[in-house]
């Protein structure tokens, strides 16, 4: 199986180290703006605010392996947002569990659940 090609791809699934001032730290790098944390790699995410999270914009969470993605946290910003209930029923009906939060207890959470060996992936919107 290859892997899938996008910008800023970092393959494999990695623990996020920090978060905050616009960005993400994993393997001991870092990345400004937001991210998908999936089971094969960490990419760059365009959305920048709640309104931006949508089925079009999740759309790698959906070309993952069935079965792979079992809890998707969903980190919207500073504070709670909660999805729509179409994106909601489309992430059931594909077998992932929709879980919004602040972006901060997202990315402890999956950080967390990844160490568990959880199927976990994160969308999550960077904060200043």
């Amino acid at each position: 199986m290859t892997e899938p090609r996008y910008a800023g791809f970092l393959p494999g699934a990695h623990a996020l180290e920090g978060y905050g001032s616009g960005g993400f730290r994993f393997a001991s790098m870092s990345h400004r703006g937001s991210i998908l944390a999936l089971p094969s790699g960490i990419i760059a995410w365009g959305a920048l605010a709640p309104s931006d999270i949508n089925a079009a914009s999740l759309q790698p969470v959906f070309q993952e392996p069935p079965g792979s993605i079992e809890h998707l946290l969903i980190g919207t910003g500073r504070e709670f947002a909660p999805l729509d209930e179409e994106l909601r029923q489309l992430l059931r009906k594909a077998g992932i569990r929709p879980e919004p939060m602040p972006t901060g207890a997202a990315a402890r959470t999956y950080s967390i659940l990844l160490g568990e060996k959880r199927r976990v992936a994160a969308a999550l919107l960077a904060v200043p």
